[in-house]
This record gives structure tokens, sequence and C-alpha cells, in this order.
């Protein structure tokens, strides 16, 4: 270390005094030249310039995140001619693209109804290197023609189909109800081609808004009694009519128990 330029100017000074004391000296010649010496030394050291730290090394070079990369399709199976949602989601990437769609923004959703079933292939590129994902969408094979209606005379079907009754004020199925509503669903399962309509209906006690909401659970209690056991949904219709058609008039609990109903009739 050499000393601070403040530092150097004592010394220095320092240094000239003890010259001039040693010159009054009897060994003035010899001192004089240590002096010297001395002198030079402290000059040198005071002019001698401090070398600056190195410069610090240059930070990282950032490196890019690599893209992520997920597409889904929802339902991922159809019948034929049914439609489905592809969604997709990336981040990180500059190119986005879905083979069969073409290019598409980082996120989004598409509607898509392929004939055939379908794998859809999402490729995101970025800075960051590329990543790939997948979804697979398959479309069932076609039905098989449905069979030709069965026609059938309205008294047979009313003969073999009978209708379910109520208690007051639900639309629960009775253990009598269950019985006949079983009966039912076989002569229909037999039967595959016919379609029927269910009829809710309801006696003339209360409000017609709140009859016609009764009748339709009625009619559907009903429906789901069928479908239990093995009738198909879609052959099956359900109506309210509330307490608008009354198959008795009477205002006794005899006639309003005929009114309290589930009815069934052919779906022309």
């Amino acid at each position: 270390m050499y000393p601070s330029s403040s530092g150097c100017s004592q010394a220095l000074e320092n240094a000239l005094h003890k010259k001039e004391k040693i010159m009054k000296t009897p060994h003035y010649k010899r001192l004089a030249s240590l002096v010297a010496v001395a002198t030079l030394t402290f000059a040198a050291g005071c002019h001698k310039k401090s070398v600056p730290p190195p410069p610090p090394p240059p930070p990282p070079e950032a490196t890019a995140p690599a893209p992520t990369a997920s597409i889904t399709v929802t339902p991922s199976s159809i019948n034929p001619g049914g439609g489905s949602v592809l969604a997709w989601r990336t981040t990180d990437a500059t190119e986005i693209s879905i083979d069969g769609i073409g290019t598409v923004n980082a996120y989004g959703t598409q509607n898509v109804s392929p004939s055939e079933s379908t794998t859809y292939h999402l490729v995101a590129r970025g800075p960051g290197g590329s990543k790939d994902a997948t979804a697979r969408l398959t479309v069932a094979a076609a039905a098989a023609p449905a069979p030709t209606g069965e026609t059938m005379d309205e008294q047979v079907f009313e003969q073999n189909v009978k209708p379910a009754f109520f208690d007051y004020d639900t639309y629960d199925i009775r253990p009598d109800a269950q019985a006949v509503l079983a009966q039912d669903a076989g002569f229909l399962a037999a039967h595959p081609t016919l379609k029927v309509v269910i009829g809710g209906y309801c006696d003339d006690r209360g409000s017609a808004e709140y009859n016609l909401a009764l009748g339709e659970n009625r009619a559907n209690a009903a429906k789901q009694a069928l479908v239990n056991g093995g009738v198909s949904p879609d052959r099956i219709r359900t109506v309210s009519y509330g307490k608008e058609k009354q198959f008795c008039t009477q205002a006794d609990e005899a006639c309003w128990q005929q009114n309290r109903r589930a009815g069934f009739s052919l779906d022309q």
C-alpha cells in the first residue's frame, strides 16, 4: 500500500525538515545520502497511480422459457352428425397450429363436427422450444335404420297400457301404481316402435298454475318408472293438463281420485 496524497505531502515535509537538521550534524554527508534515498522512495510512492479494479463479469444471458400446451375435446365421443367443443391453451409460444384447423391463437375454443373419429394435434413453438398435445374425438358407428312404426288400434293400446293413480297433492308412485307401470313397461318393451304420450292430471282443487306444475311432476314420475322398466326415453313425451281435463266432475274423494292420474295415449 502506498500513502495517500495528503500522507505523501506530510512525509515529504517531514523528510525535508529532517534534512535541515542533519545538515547541522557532524555526519552530514553520510546521513544526507540516506535521507536523499528515503526522500526519493517516498516521492516515487506518492507519484505511482493505483490500479483500478477489473470490471464485473457480464450477467448471464437469459434463457427463454419452454412453451406449454394443452388441448381437450368435450364430449370426447359423439354420434354421427353430433358436435363437440375443442378447447386449447398455450404459454410462451409464438406459433400455434392445430392439424386440420390451421394457425390459432394462444388459447381459444372451436365447435367441431367431424364425420369420423379424429385426433386433434396441437403444436406450439416459441424461442424456448416446442410443445405438442393431442385430443381424440370418437365418432360412433352409424346406427342401423329404425324399424318402421307399428300400427296399433287405440282400443288395444288402452286395454294393455293402464293409467297410474296418485294420492292427493303428491306425485309419489304408490305401490299399486308401481305394479301397473311395470305391466305398462312390459307391453311397450314388446312393441318397440310404439311411442306414447303421458298426460299428468289433477283434481280441481287448488290454483291452475299449481296443478299444471303438479301434473307435470306426475307425468315425469310415470315416465321415469317406464324408463326404469326398460322403455327408451326417446319413445316417451310428457304433457301436463293440470285440472283442465276432468274425468269426473263430482266433489267427492272417489271422483277426485279418478282425476289424479298419469294417463297414456299413442303418440301418432
